[in-house]
C-alpha cells in the first residue's frame, strides 16, 4: 500500500521530532520523499534543506544522530511526527537538548530556560588564523578593490551576451538581487551549523562566502555605492574578530537585508557593510582566512579573462 501523504507544492512536508522517552519536542524540520525514504530505510532521521536544496542527515557532523523509534502522520496527512532516541544528548546545534530552549517573555525578549549540553565552539568551530598583520590587511583591501572594479566594469560595459553578471547589472533588479543575497546568507550560516555540507566546513565556507560577496557586490555596483562607503575589507575584519553569537548573526542578517531594501544610498552602504562582516564571522568560525573567499572569486575571474 502506497503512502498518501500530502507534500506541499514544492514537495516538502513538515516534521516534528520528539524524544521517545521524555516526549520532549526536540526540533522541527522538513522532508521530501527521498529524505523520508532514507529515514525509513536507514533508521536515522534525514531532512531536506530548502535553502540549499539538499538532503542532510541529522548529526552527520556533530555525531548527535537521531535513531527512529516511530513515524506518525497527522489527521490531514500533511505533517509527520518522528519519535527518536537522541544520541549525543542534544538536538540543537546551539548545544541544547531541544531547539526550543528559549521562552518568550511579556516584553518580547527571550529567556534561556535550559542548560547547554555541549559547547558548539568545540564541536563546530576551529581556531581562526591570525590576520592582524598590516600586510594581510593591505592584501585584503587590494583584493576587494580589484573584485569591485570588475563588477563596475561589467556594469558600465554591456557584455550581457557573454556574461550573466553583466546582464544582471544591466537589469538592475534590486529586489531579485536582494532575494538571492538572503538565500546565500542562510546557506553561509547553515555551513557553520552543520546543516549545509558539500565538501567540508572550510571549503564550503569559502564557496558560500564568495557567493554572499557576489550578490553584495552586485547590489553595490547596481546602486552606485562607492567602495569606501561600505568598506568591505574593514567589514570582513570586523566580523572576523566579532565572535558573534547565533542570535547576533540572525539580527545582523535581518538588519543587512532591511537596510539594503530601503534603496537609499546610506542605508544600502550600511547593509552591505554588515553583509561583508557576516562573511568575516563565518571565516573565523570555520578557521578560514578572511581573504580566502575573495581569492576564490579572483581565480574564477582569471579563468574567464576578466582579471590578469
Amino acid at each position: 500500500m502506497d503512502l498518501s501523504l500530502k507534500f506541499d507544492s514544492q514537495g516538502y512536508i513538515p516534521v516534528v521530532v520528539q524524544d521517545d522517552r521524555t516526549n520532549e519536542v526536540l526540533m522541527v524540520a522538513f522532508m521530501n520523499e527521498e529524505a523520508l525514504e532514507l529515514t525509513r530505510t536507514t533508521g536515522y532521521t534525514h531532512f531536506f534543506s530548502r535553502s540549499r536544496q539538499k538532503i542532510w542527515k541529522k548529526g552527520e557532523q556533530s555525531g548527535n544522530v537521531q535513531e527512529v523509534r516511530g513515524l506518525y502522520v497527522n489527521c490531514e496527512e500533511n505533517s509527520l511526527l518522528v519519535r527518536v532516541v537522541q544520541h549525543g544528548g542534544a538536538a540543537c546545534h546551539d548545544g541544547y537538548r531541544s531547539c526550543y530552549y528559549r521562552q518568550i517573555q511579556p516584553d518580547n525578549s527571550y529567556k534561556i530556560v535550559a542548560e547547554r549540553v555541549f559547547d558548539p565552539a568545540q564541536v563546530y568551530h576551529q581556531q581562526a588564523p591570525d590576520v592582524a598583520s598590516p600586510q594581510i590587511r593591505q592584501k585584503l583591501e587590494a583584493a576587494m578593490r580589484q573584485l569591485y572594479g570588475v563588477y563596475i566594469y561589467l556594469r558600465d560595459h554591456d557584455m550581457s551576451e557573454e556574461s550573466n553578471t553583466s546582464r544582471l547589472l544591466q537589469e538592475r533588479s534590486h529586489s531579485y538581487l536582494l532575494s538571492r543575497l538572503g538565500d546565500e546568507l542562510d546557506e553561509l550560516a547553515e555551513v557553520q551549523s552543520g546543516e549545509h555540507v558539500h565538501s567540508g566546513r572550510q571549503p564550503d565556507t569559502i564557496l558560500e562566502g564568495s557567493q554572499v560577496g557576489y550578490w553584495l557586490f552586485l547590489l553595490a555596483a547596481g546602486s552606485d555605492i562607492p567602495f569606501q562607503s561600505f568598506a568591505p575589507h574593514e567589514a570582513l575584519l570586523e566580523g572576523y574578530h566579532g565572535r558573534y553569537s547565533e542570535t547576533k548573526v540572525i539580527e545582523l542578517r535581518e538588519e543587512c537585508l532591511r537596510s539594503i531594501s530601503e534603496e537609499e544610498p546610506n542605508a544600502i552602504a550600511r547593509g552591505l557593510h554588515i553583509g561583508f562582516s557576516l562573511i568575516g564571522w563565518a571565516c573565523a568560525a570555520a578557521g578560514v582566512e578572511p581573504l580566502a573567499p575573495a581569492e576564490y572569486d579572483l581565480e574564477q575571474m582569471r579563468r574567464k579573462g576578466l582579471v590578469p
